[in-house]
């Protein structure tokens, strides 16, 4: 019996030797010595949640980027970086906004960014593979672009302009943190938030108290041709451009998602005394004063009699969306609404302050001028048939 016990103890001991030996060689080979190293995958990249709530890995040292249906991100990213140099890829409605804003003035090399492989949401994989990109960004709205991507090999990143409710200062922070866990080297984050919500705070605190019947009745013309008339209801960026200034969106009544196709007969009926024209399109007030764009008749508008029709501003994007000029088009279309209650706010100077404080940009005042009076031409390409 002592016999069995002592064979039994041995063969315990044994065990154990060979697991410490076992436990000690793993060690030594997560640590690099006398073993193999750890998969290289792993230092390499970093996994990151993206606005589909996709778990995507990406590598940590990112040098080239594409962008797909998502047009006011490369002027983010030009501008989060201080560089355009790593986007190699961008959709058409990206360059001609750069062609004709701040972006190409301060970000030349944005200009040589490729284009052809996309259009619309369609993509083609393989001009877009020709561009080798470490990263491909795209809208988190077009989930089978997504798939599409992801099943091509692209380390696919979904970026969203309606997860927020279409309110384009929290999208804008929420897009910069998303960059900024990324690129922790370029972390804006924390500075863009403070500088945002305080600009948004000062107009809050401005128009809480204005009474409801004195409320401006604001009309968002978003896309505009002698055959389409665009608008924003409830659940587009109007809606929340309307409610952050403290007016009212005189087609607030209309549910459908994203823009909405109107004729005049309900502007008539809405009969706003305040109309905001976008670079959708590339009309200016003049346009509806003189009713030049056939089949329309403004002159019974009140907007139009009053000569208070304004073209939203262009600075590194269009500034409907969200994107980097959120904070200072908020306080243009503010004073824009109630000039009386902002008359000390110099938008020029606010311009200037806010691009060198957040993002480190030296503005001359023409250039911050600039945002104010976009060109026509960055309007162009967006007539809906």
């Amino acid at each position: 019996m002592k016999r069995i016990l002592s064979k039994k103890n041995g063969m315990l001991k044994l065990i154990v030797l060979m697991m410490v030996l076992s436990m000690t060689m793993m060690s030594l080979a997560a640590c690099g010595g006398g073993g193999e190293e750890a998969p290289a995958e792993s230092a390499d990249t970093i996994t990151i949640t993206d606005h589909a709530d996709r778990q995507v890995e990406v590598p940590k040292d990112i040098q080239r980027i594409a962008v797909c249906d998502i047009y006011p991100l490369p002027s983010v990213l030009a501008v989060f970086f201080d560089s355009a140099d790593k986007i190699v890829g961008m959709p058409m409605p990206s360059m001609t906004a750069a062609q004709n804003g701040l972006l190409g003035q301060l970000y030349p090399e944005i200009l040589n960014a490729e284009t052809g492989y996309i259009e619309d949401v369609n993509v083609n994989m393989e001009e877009l593979a020709k561009l080798d990109p470490d990263v491909v960004f795209y809208s988190a709205s077009s989930s089978e672009l997504g798939d599409q991507l992801a099943n091509a090999g692209f380390a696919a990143v979904a970026i969203s302009v309606n997860k927020w409710d279409y309110n384009c200062i929290e999208t804008l922070n929420n897009w910069i943190a998303l960059l900024s866990q990324m690129f922790p080297d370029s972390d804006k984050a924390a500075i863009v938030e403070e500088k945002s919500n305080a600009m948004y705070d000062l107009v809050q605190e401005r128009v809480k108290d204005i009474p409801d019947e004195e409320r401006a009745n604001a009309f968002f013309l978003f896309q505009y041709s002698d055959t389409t008339l665009l608008t924003s209801g409830k659940q587009f960026f109007g809606q929340w451009w309307a409610d952050a200034i403290g007016a009212k969106n005189v087609a607030t009544e209309l549910s459908t998602d994203n823009s909405v196709a109107v004729n005049m007969e309900q502007v008539y009926a809405w009969n706003p005394d305040l109309i905001f024209m976008t670079n959708f399109n590339a009309y200016y007030p003049d346009d509806l004063y003189n009713n030049t764009v056939e089949g329309y008749d403004w002159s019974a508008v009140k907007a139009v009699q009053d000569k208070r029709v304004f073209k939203m501003p262009l600075g590194m994007y269009r500034s409907y969306t969200p994107g980097v000029d959120c904070p200072v088009t908020l306080l243009w279309m503010a004073k824009t609404a109630y000039p009386e209650k902002f008359e000390d706010v110099d938008v020029i100077a606010e311009a200037k302050t806010y691009y060198k404080e957040v993002f480190g940009i030296d503005l001359t005042d023409e250039q911050a001028q600039s945002i104010f009076e976009p060109v026509q031409s960055a309007g162009e390409g967006f007539a809906y048939q």
